[in-house]
């Protein structure tokens, strides 16, 4: 753990070593409150809660989170350092999950800085605390889902372009799977239980029944086994090139 911790702090530091960071933060808050306030009509829906912001908050993520992920592997490729990090006293799963982690916290710090909309919400009238603290958790697990989703992809290539594109085109496909314009193309010939997986494995369907304000075991299982499955494909990429 120790190891991991160490990683954590090189890769987390790394964030706040140039002015990327203030820029995704910024870009990322302004798009929050756009769609909040504008897009959303947090006022014309004359309902005092946060519902705008976490509706739009998914496909916030669909192009912003690739952005963090995109460089997790594919700039140590691309520097050639990766040769150099391989060789310290690490193992790949510590290097996997410390440079996660630190992807994880520093979307962790851009949401937290969200809370201000919650502040309005709250002043404006009285919105349920619990429902707001559920979709937080929710777009966290999201968050993290994505994050481990374009760590996996980062690892496949050189080039960060590539890697966001990979990214957002995956991570669109996991939200939308299991929607019914999807699964009707199935329906005249896949057997109902293709189906009914198909259903459960759409980020965006799990993440809506979070906000709903009853945190059920088996959404937030579906995130974390989403998290654990990419990154153990990641740790097994990571492996093979440098076997190779």
């Amino acid at each position: 753990m120790t190891r991991v911790i160490t990683i954590f702090r090189r890769e987390f530091a790394a964030y706040f070593a140039t002015p990327l960071a203030a820029v995704f933060v910024v870009i990322f808050l302004f798009l929050s409150g756009l769609f909040t306030f504008n897009i959303g009509g947090l006022y014309e829906r004359s309902q005092a809660d946060l519902r705008p912001f976490f509706q739009y908050l998914p496909w916030l993520f669909l192009f912003l989170v690739p952005a963090i992920s995109m460089r997790l592997w594919a700039e140590e490729r691309r520097s050639g350092t990766i040769e150099l990090l391989l060789t310290l006293p690490f193992t790949i799963t510590d290097l996997v999950l410390g440079k996660f982690l630190a992807a994880w916290c520093f979307a962790g710090v851009a949401l937290a800085l969200t809370t201000p909309l919650w502040i309005s919400v709250a002043w404006l009238g009285d919105p349920d605390a619990g429902v707001a603290v559920a979709g937080y958790a929710a777009a966290m697990l999201l968050c993290g889902a994505f994050l481990a989703v374009g760590s996996c992809i980062s690892a496949c290539t050189k080039n960060q372009v590539i890697a966001f594109v990979l990214c957002v085109g995956a991570c669109f496909l996991l939200m939308l799977t299991g929607f019914p314009f999807l699964l009707e193309f199935f329906e005249s010939w896949a057997p109902p239980s293709v189906l009914e997986a198909l259903s459960a494995m759409s980020a965006l369907s799990h993440f809506e029944a979070v906000l709903r304000g009853v945190v059920d075991g088996r959404d937030a299982l579906y995130f974390v086994s989403v998290i654990a499955v990419f990154l153990m494909i990641n740790v097994v990429i990571i492996d093979w090139r440098r076997g190779g």
